[in-house]
């Protein structure tokens, strides 16, 4: 199970980085670089993304993986936006969060895991 979370975490890492990096260090560049820049670090996700899964559905519900990589990448985007992108934390990220609790409280409550 702490493969499963380690992996997703290091995942969203490089995805956020593939998604949001280029805005703030290749704006001066053709789109096409950022297109390209962003495919290459979403290989690396993605070599971190499909063994998470496979490794947590023994553990996690289909569901239940997908929430929990949703709950990661909002920790993670909100650590990007603050410390990389130098953002103002704003009050709408709190409530997004207190949506995605009670999406894992709604999610885990019956107490099924994986059916495999």
């Amino acid at each position: 199970m702490l493969k499963t979370l380690g992996l997703l975490l290091l995942s969203n890492i490089f995805m956020t980085f593939a998604w949001y990096g280029h805005l703030k260090t290749m704006g001066h560049k053709p789109l096409y670089v950022a297109i390209l820049v962003s495919w290459g670090i979403a290989f690396f996700e993605y070599c971190l993304q499909v063994p998470a899964n496979r490794t947590g559905i023994q553990f996690f519900s289909l569901a239940q993986l997908k929430i929990i990589q949703e709950v990661i990448t909002l920790v993670v985007f909100v650590v990007f936006s603050i410390f990389y992108m130098k953002e103002k934390p704003q009050l709408s990220l709190l409530w997004a969060g207190l949506c995605l609790i009670g999406a894992v409280y709604f999610i885990f409550r019956d107490g099924s895991g994986a059916t495999h």
